[in-house]
């Protein structure tokens, strides 16, 4: 169902904090790994211009965790695990903190890696070279080198899209969204960009290491898409002159469709497709170009959502999860004029990089999505019916998995999150 924003009332003035929590005894969630120990939000008077509906009760603050939150209960539709996937996972390389991938043409990978490096790896000899030419790039805590694509028309201008985060003056970062022409080196071993052309920017920039986001995806009609993290900063979500907590809808060149729900506003309101997001990690259209993103809740309340025009999800006003702290934010259900995700998880998986699957290697698997799971460690698998969502299947990975991809060959790929990660790939278990 499609929900427009209304208005939103003055914000209260809350403070809030809370103690780290130790990876050792909290290993479930480490969405905000590098997050600072102790994180305060301040909510003041909201911008002019903010298109969220009214709230009786302002969210208190949200403190990120150093490391893990405990597990919680209560979701809604946790498939049952199961420790005999139908696939078999073969190794092929690592990659050092590797962030996103996709695949070229003529089957090679581009693997990004957070410490400002673009890898190109054959998956023939198994070699693995460097693309050179990046920019410079704000690495730290979750900020780095994020996603990359491919132009739909590839073979012909040879564009490769990309993100990062990039520094400002007085220590403040945000993410950008590029592009520039892959030039391959005629050995088959690395190559450079050049003629690099940023985009997109998230505005404004701002203090803090998380919630970049920077996940970006083509539409059948070529439009580019960018999913853009509040910045653990909560109030942006709902404020239309600012373009954090939001989904971005622009053409290749960067610039704004005249179609775009808020185009007549101006400015980076223009930009925006839909508002009132947290962090997120995953954005994929299914066979009937419908556009899907999940996001991280906070503690608790992981969401898959199905992506509405001009709709408001309500971030910071309502969440399935609670503040971390225990500070307990109004449910979806309680405010019936956001968008409310189609589903949701508590205890959360941390979800990371998303494929809906169109290939013909594994037939039972087409038209499901799947998720890669950080703090769950598995690979989650999701059903759709039409504009419905529920998971199917999760299946156990024994590592935090931070990226899926579909290969030439229908093949599924998956990069873990390390400093020493797998390249998976996954092809059907005989039986």
């Amino acid at each position: 169902m499609v929900r427009y924003p209304t208005a939103l009332s003055a914000l209260a003035l809350l403070l809030a904090a809370c103690n780290p929590i130790s990876a050792e005894l909290a290993p479930e969630r480490k969405d905000d790994p590098d997050a600072p120990a102790r994180f305060v939000a301040v909510y003041g008077n909201p911008p002019a211009q903010t298109p969220a509906a009214t709230n009786p009760q302002a969210p208190a603050a949200d403190p990120q965790p150093l490391a893990d939150t405990p597990p919680q209960t209560g979701g809604p539709n946790q498939a049952a695990v199961e420790p005999n996937p139908p696939f078999l996972a073969s190794e092929f390389a690592r990659f050092n903190e590797p962030w996103a991938m996709t695949f070229l043409p003529d089957g090679r990978l581009l693997v990004t890696e957070k410490n400002r490096r673009l890898r190109l790896f054959d998956t023939n000899s198994r070699q693995t070279s460097e693309i050179t030419g990046l920019p410079g790039v704000a690495y730290g805590g979750q900020g780095g080198m994020g996603d990359v694509v491919l132009h739909p028309q590839f073979a012909s201008n040879r564009y490769v899209y990309f993100s990062y985060a990039e520094g400002g003056a007085n220590n403040v970062r945000g993410a950008v969204v590029a592009r520039a022409v892959l030039n391959l080196n005629a050995d088959g071993n690395g190559g450079h960009l050049s003629g690099m052309q940023v985009l997109w920017r998230q505005t404004p920039k701002v203090t803090g290491e998380g919630h970049y986001s920077h996940r970006i995806a083509f539409g059948g009609d070529g439009k580019l898409w960018i999913t853009s993290g509040d910045r653990q900063k909560f109030d942006p979500a709902q404020d239309l002159s600012q373009n954090l907590g939001k989904v971005i809808r622009l053409n290749d060149d960067g610039s704004v469709p005249a179609d775009n729900p808020f185009a007549s506003s101006g400015g980076v309101a223009a930009q925006v497709w839909t508002l009132g997001h947290r962090n997120l990690l995953g954005i994929a259209f299914d066979n009937a170009g419908r556009l899907w993103t999940h996001e991280m809740g906070p503690q608790g309340g992981d969401e898959l959502n199905l992506i509405e025009r001009g709709t408001n999800y309500g971030w910071p006003i309502v969440s399935n999860g609670d503040h971390y702290g225990g500070a307990p934010i109004p449910d979806h259900p309680t405010r019936p004029e956001f968008n409310a995700p189609e589903t949701w998880w508590t205890p959360v998986i941390a979800p990371a990089g998303f494929v809906i699957y169109n290939g013909d290697l594994f037939p039972s698997f087409r038209g499901h999505g799947f998720i890669g799971g950080l703090a769950s460690m598995a690979l989650v698998r999701i059903r759709f019916d039409g504009t419905s969502a529920v998971e199917h299947a999760r299946y156990p990975m024994g590592a935090r998995i931070r990226e899926i991809e579909q290969g030439p060959d229908g093949a599924l790929w998956v990069l873990e999150d390390s400093t020493n990660a797998r390249l998976l790939k996954l092809t059907p278990r005989p039986y």
